[in-house]
């Protein structure tokens, strides 16, 4: 899957546009990518680290609870 350097946000920026996140849950995610699904998402180039937005809301999807029937 190619990247499109559009979808791509730093920390700071995905923060801003999701409200719902602090920097420190974040970053909490981040650190536990490999674990949680979510390495998938990040992008680490140096010290940096990139967060596909639209991967990132695909992995926030895959834990939204189904509705009992």
């Amino acid at each position: 899957m190619l990247v499109n350097y559009e979808d791509l946000r730093t920390v700071k920026q995905l923060v801003k546009e999701a409200p719902f996140l602090t920097e420190q849950s974040l970053r909490w995610y981040i650190f536990n990518a490999k674990t949680n699904g979510l390495a998938s998402a990040i992008i680490k180039i140096s010290n940096r680290v990139y967060i596909d937005r639209v991967a990132f809301q695909a992995w926030l999807e895959s834990y939204r609870l189904q509705p009992h029937n």
